[in-house]
């Protein structure tokens, strides 16, 4: 018997059979098919779910009672390993959204640039990994506009700024992204910030100034690295992370963060395009924990309560 918004439950009783077969048929048939009041949502074991969206999400998700999560956990404090588990601001907020919808977000982590693949495969069923709501990426659209495959769908859970990390010091003086003309920078491969710096670099260009050198590398610790011995004079990421960095690597004494609070763009949990019972889900369960507060707790839980939003939307970056 499978899972489903009404469980059968016995409410006719067999009747005293007479001799024979076919007696012992219409019992059996009264015994099955008796009264199916709705008892509320269920599990494959049989059990009521009593979560408040349960019945709101898929039944493939409500059968397997878990959400297979792509991310890439190096990039603290938005998700990163800590003691073999990964955790972070994106698992805290998925935690309350497990609560809300009655099922348990399962992280596993990957590279970055291959985590909205992932879902087309099956591995994942989200991507939530301070992945930066972008119409290129609804539409499955390389910084070029060609098509490099299938777009997705958003849940825009938080808002978050171009963070610049220097070194400790800022030996280059840099106070804006213009202040990178001319110089070498280090971002993670497949970020927008990868993107921001290729067209901060044609914005140098056209001012007649020097443009950027840009190293790409596959995680953003491997770019701080980089800024860190020097190689490159700036990391870009967000606004959070690069704070993070700066209050906690060397105990404080590698890096500066510089905030630019003028290009805040939205974080999103993306979703398979054709996901769209899912991605439904997803945003009733957001508005629920901004509403009960829990979504505060998991931001201020890491200092990431500057970039709460006040509503769930879908698709709403630019």
């Amino acid at each position: 018997m499978t899972a489903s918004t009404t469980r059968r439950t016995t409410a006719a009783r067999s009747r005293i059979a007479a001799v024979g077969a076919i007696a012992v048929a219409g019992a059996l048939i009264l015994t099955g098919c008796g009264d199916q009041t709705d008892k509320g949502s269920a599990t494959p074991s049989g059990k009521e779910n009593s979560a408040p969206l349960f019945s709101k999400l898929p039944k493939k998700i409500q059968d397997a009672g878990v959400i297979k999560v792509g991310t890439d956990a190096t990039y603290a404090p938005m998700e990163f390993t800590e003691g073999g588990k990964i955790v972070g601001v994106d698992p805290g907020i998925a935690e309350a959204l497990g609560k809300q919808l009655g099922v348990t977000f399962k992280f596993e982590s990957g590279t970055f640039d291959t985590l909205i693949g992932s879902m087309q495969t099956g591995r994942s069923d989200v991507v939530m990994s301070s992945l930066t709501d972008t119409k290129a990426r609804q539409e499955g659209l390389d910084d070029k506009g060609a098509k490099t495959g299938a777009g997705v769908d958003f849940v825009d859970y938080f808002s978050a700024s171009t963070g610049i990390l220097v070194k400790k010091g800022n030996p280059e003086g840099i106070k804006t992204l213009d202040d990178l003309c001319g110089k070498k920078v280090a971002v993670q491969r497949g970020t927008t910030y990868e993107q921001s710096a290729k067209d901060q670099s044609e914005k140098c260009k056209t001012a007649g100034k020097g443009e950027i050198a840009i190293e790409s590398f596959p995680t953003d610790a491997e770019a701080q690295t980089r800024v860190k011995a020097g190689g490159a004079v700036a990391d870009l990421n967000d606004s959070p992370v690069a704070a993070y960095i700066a209050q906690t690597a060397g105990g404080g004494n590698d890096f500066e963060a510089i905030a630019n609070p003028t290009d805040a763009g939205l974080f999103g949990i993306a979703v398979d395009k054709k996901n769209t019972e899912l991605r439904d889900a997803l945003k009733l369960a957001l508005d629920a924990i901004i509403k009960d507060g829990t979504y505060k707790a998991a931001l201020d839980k890491w200092n990431a309560g500057s970039g709460a939003v006040t509503e769930a939307k879908t698709n709403a970056g630019q």
